[in-house]
């Protein structure tokens, strides 16, 4: 036969006022709310942590894209002047300037996207 459930045995919160009992509840949340604000902080730290290389190829990509088109426009203004013999030379600066920018965004996205 099934044994009958003993009754509840007092504790040490059944003496204490309600009061009390609400105050030290209230406090219990402020507690865990402070702890969840600072999982979500260090959540957000990491994150933030994890772009930071990934936003400095991505500048430096949009920097030397930049010395590649003014590098380009040059190369044409002075290809212009004896008609031909500095464009091959501003041409070419422009490709290694692009593809350093290139392969430098490309990089970045690649880590924002979390690969190796």
């Amino acid at each position: 036969m099934l044994k009958p459930a003993d009754p509840p045995r007092p504790g040490p919160d059944d003496d204490r006022p309600i009061g009390e009992l609400v105050s030290r509840l209230v406090d219990e949340g402020k507690a865990y709310a402070q702890a969840e604000i600072g999982v979500a902080k260090a959540i957000a730290s990491a994150k933030a942590d994890g772009l930071k290389v990934p936003a400095i190829l991505l500048a430096a990509a949009f920097l030397l894209s930049q010395a590649a088109a003014t590098v380009l426009a040059v190369a044409l203004f002075l290809a212009l002047l004896p008609l031909l013999g500095p464009l091959l030379a501003g041409i070419a600066s422009f490709a290694i300037f692009a593809g350093i920018a290139a392969g430098l965004g490309w990089r970045a996205v690649q880590m924002i996207r979390g690969e190796p």
